[in-house]
């Protein structure tokens, strides 16, 4: 995987009229983990999407180092195609990359439209785009919604497995998730 970084400068996030946050950095390389905890509406998924460079913030800088993946409620899976089609499509434009569709229990669902999976089911389909896109910088927010016990499992097995090989990883949620080496903040503490 190729060395990649994340680091923020005293950002601030502000969404209509509302301050969400101010004055939050950090810096992350290669083999990192950071959960971004607090409660929603803080502006956990806004920071995502600021550092996937999608949202402008209203202060501060992002300095990124490698391809960046965003996982969020939104799979980016055409909702009318199969899965196995849905995600051939992304395959075709990411590249090669193993989508471990067996792994995350996904095989035997290649031939059922995206529309019908469940809310578990979609989520782990989310992240066998992430795994095929190869990206050594993953976005993650609220990777866990909808999972029962063994696939939270396995997600928190694959992030500290990304982490493991040199990738980096930011998880916005509000539950816990089990990777003993990350980093914690709390958004509430940024606030205004």
């Amino acid at each position: 995987m190729q060395a990649c970084r994340l680091a923020v400068t005293d950002i601030a996030c502000q969404r209509g009229d509302r301050l969400l946050f101010r004055g939050l950095s950090f810096a992350l390389t290669s083999g990192d983990a950071l959960h971004v905890a607090g409660p929603n509406g803080i502006g956990k998924s806004s920071l995502l999407r600021i550092l996937a460079g999608l949202l402008r913030p209203l202060a501060g800088t992002v300095d990124q180092g490698g391809e960046i993946a965003l996982l969020d409620e939104r799979p980016a899976l055409d909702p009318h195609q199969p899965l196995g089609k849905a995600l051939g499509f992304w395959q075709r434009l990411d590249g090669p990359a193993d989508n471990e569709t067996a792994r995350l229990g996904l095989a035997p669902l290649g031939d059922v439209p995206v529309r019908f999976l469940s809310t578990g089911q979609r989520k782990r389909a989310g992240f066998a785009r992430l795994l095929g896109q190869g990206a050594p910088v993953w976005l993650l927010d609220e990777p866990l919604n909808g999972l029962d016990r063994d696939a939270v499992a396995l997600i928190e097995t694959l992030i500290g497995e990304h982490c493991a090989g040199g990738g980096i990883c930011v998880i916005a949620s509000h539950q816990p998730i089990n990777l003993p080496d990350a980093r914690r903040i709390s958004l509430g503490e940024y606030q205004p």
